[in-house]
């Protein structure tokens, strides 16, 4: 029973976020055009991430019969072990980011690979230059959710095989929520959910743009989503033999949630903005805690 939810929380959380994802990309999300645009997104991703590390996953590791000292000392490790893999490239997508504007090129070049901020909002924000390097070297939304490679074509398969380590991480993440709990692996597919389709909307965008394909670009990034299946049977017989380990695993995986959150998606949404766009900022971000929050309620009620 438990292997079967992972696999289909997995698959729901893999490829089912890439559809969601063009989907929403059909209908003008992510552009503006509907009137919600990347950062909205981003804000509830970001929300639903921290809802689900501080509110679901800490408290389940918490409950346990490990240490609280030990369990702190595993979420600093592996915060840090996030922040190590993000420098070395590996973390999301492995292609080079400029993180800065064009005079901070050198303080840029964080490798921070990732792609959630497909950023038509960064026209009037170049100040900052957040969303890892998604608006450098851009004219006004020109390509501007291709990932800002301003200045060269990405590497489709290069993309797709970071993708897939990603996807494969999230799989064995999930898979370790579900062990402890099935609410909380629901949690928790959930929250990668979140955070996945702005993600892979960049990459939709940007296997677009190098192949001129829309259905082999949704093909590509939906195998590479299918890996997060992979992951969750792999999470499964690994946690699965390795039980009293699992509130350390549980607070690995509140690392990565709280780092993506931290480290990625809410500098992105540092921008200058009005006092209506900020309030927005606000609203999504609390309605990402919200619809954790709602799912926990359901899935408790089941």
């Amino acid at each position: 029973m438990t292997l079967i939810a992972i696999l289909l929380a997995t698959l729901a959380a893999g490829i089912g976020s890439v559809w969601v994802a063009a989907l929403l990309m059909r209908a003008g999300w992510g552009d503006g055009r509907s009137g919600i645009g990347p950062q909205h997104l981003l804000s509830f991703a970001a929300g639903a991430l921290l809802a689900t590390a501080f509110m679901h996953l800490l408290p389940e590791a918490f409950e346990s019969q490990a240490g609280a000292h030990e369990l702190f000392a595993t979420l600093l490790v592996g915060l840090v072990f996030f922040f190590l893999l993000d420098k070395a490239e590996l973390w999301h997508h492995g292609h080079e980011h400029g993180v800065g504007p064009a005079n901070d090129e050198e303080r840029g070049r964080h490798g921070h690979p990732h792609t959630h901020a497909h950023d038509h909002d960064h026209d009037h924000d170049h100040d900052h230059g957040h969303g890892h390097g998604h608006g450098h070297g851009h004219t006004e939304h020109a390509h501007a959710q291709g990932h800002g490679h301003g200045h060269r074509a990405p590497g489709g398969w290069a993309l797709l095989t970071g993708d897939s380590v990603h996807c494969f991480g999230d799989g064995i993440l999930i898979a370790s929520a579900f062990l402890a709990d099935l609410r909380l692996g629901a949690i928790a597919a959930l929250a990668v959910l979140a955070h996945e389709v702005p993600h892979h909307m960049g990459d939709l965008v940007v296997l677009r743009q190098s192949s001129g394909n829309r259905r082999a670009a949704l093909a590509k990034v939906s195998l590479a989503g299918a890996v997060t299946a992979l992951g969750g049977v792999v999470g499964y017989f690994l946690v699965g033999e390795l039980q009293d380990w699992l509130p350390y695993f549980l607070a690995i995986a509140s690392s990565s949630f709280v780092y993506v959150a931290l480290a990625d998606l809410i500098p992105q949404l540092q921008k200058r903005l009005t006092a209506a766009q900020t309030l927005a900022q606000i609203a999504w971000l609390v309605a990402g805690m919200t619809v954790v929050t709602l799912v926990s309620g359901l899935a408790h009620s089941h």
